[in-house]
């Protein structure tokens, strides 16, 4: 767990999902196929520290899933509320992920970022993240 002032993060648990879920509906940008109760259960099951929350005072106020597959790592839903953007909690869930990542001997992660949402791309930037325009993602919903 990494603290920051009043800040902390750690991992979500399976009674912080119906708060995850409720939560994302606020401060994430658009919702995905996944973002219902069986589909974030799976992810806390599978890999208890992939679904990292930030709290203040108790009140949680960001989210990011840093997954590892043990050959990449994977960032998604990175969500800070709206009332606590530009206060850090993105960097500090960024920094708990990356350091979750070097421990599980990843070398390099990869975010995935609407191409609409230009409130996420500066805060990506401003992280230390770019965009690699010779890739696409292609997906198959199943």
């Amino acid at each position: 767990m990494a603290a920051m002032n009043d800040l902390s993060t750690r991992s979500a648990t399976a009674a912080d999902l119906d708060r995850v879920l409720a939560f994302w509906k606020v401060s994430a940008e658009g919702t995905s196929i996944s973002d219902d109760g069986d589909g974030v259960a799976r992810l806390v099951e599978r890999d208890p520290d992939a679904l990292i929350l930030a709290e203040r005072d108790g009140e949680l106020v960001g989210t990011v899933i840093a997954g590892f597959d043990g050959w990449r790592c994977h960032l998604y839903r990175l969500a800070v509320h709206p009332e606590q953007r530009r206060q850090g909690v993105g960097g500090a869930l960024l920094a708990t992920a990356e350091e979750r990542f070097a421990t599980l001997g990843g070398r390099r992660a990869d975010a995935m970022v609407l191409d609409r949402n230009d409130l996420a791309h500066r805060a990506w930037r401003a992280a230390g993240y770019g965009p690699e325009p010779q890739w696409s993602r292609w997906v198959k919903h199943l």
